[in-house]
């Protein structure tokens, strides 16, 4: 019988970073190119308002678990060998970035013929990219080792199961996990997740594909 794991398996943490980091930079990038002058219709501006609406909402109930559940956990856990203090104050700048964010959003979806409007879309999100890629460098650099340190494998797992509730759609999730994964971590997550959700990703995968296509303009 293999025995238990001891060190925190942070290989859920940090899929989340790079999903949200990734969509940032390259949400970012096609609002530039709209801003400069590339058509977008109706059907286009819509469908990238919903990620972005949806990004933000992702990324606040990240940071919100994050100060609601993990950071407490972790500061039962070692002590006074961690300060959050920095990565608290990040969370508190975080909010009213998003806020903008929704509102660049809705006036971009109100008029997506006006390069301007794309132009302060991609602003927005640049202020919220710049941030979250500090942010999550010096979370990976200074607390995760703290985490594999300190915090019991099977608080973390709890805390994983936790993590889920109330996030994103697994059809927005799911796909975006499977983008940014190694072939070793993707064959691991499937290995432990079994074969539903090998069907699951199956059936989840050309949607998000078009989704891609229309968003971003590639496969």
């Amino acid at each position: 019988m293999t025995a238990p794991a001891t060190t925190p398996d942070l290989l859920g943490m940090r899929l989340a970073h790079r999903i949200m980091r990734g969509d940032l930079h390259r949400l970012t990038a096609v609002a530039q190119r709209l801003g400069a002058g590339e058509p977008c219709d109706v059907r286009r501006a819509k469908a990238l308002t919903r990620w972005v609406t949806t990004l933000a909402d992702e990324i606040h109930h990240h940071h919100t678990v994050e100060d609601e559940l993990t950071w407490p956990l972790i500061e039962r856990s070692a002590g006074t060998a961690v300060d959050l203090t920095v990565l608290s104050d990040d969370h508190r700048a975080l909010d009213p970035l998003l806020d903008d964010l929704r509102r660049a959003a809705a006036g971009f979806l109100d008029a997506p013929i006006y390069p301007e409007r794309a132009a302060v879309l991609a602003d927005a999100l640049a202020r919220v990219r710049d941030l979250l890629d500090e942010h999550i460098e010096n979370e990976e650099a200074e607390l995760f080792p703290v985490i594999e340190r300190y915090v019991a494998a099977a608080d973390r797992q709890e805390m994983e199961k936790a993590i889920r509730k109330g996030g994103p759609p697994m059809g927005f999730v799911l796909p975006r996990i499977a983008e940014v994964t190694t072939s070793d971590e993707l064959a691991a997550i499937k290995g432990e997740a079994g074969s539903v959700l090998v069907l699951l990703l199956a059936l989840l995968r050309p949607r998000h594909a078009r989704r891609v296509r229309l968003v971003f303009g590639t496969s």
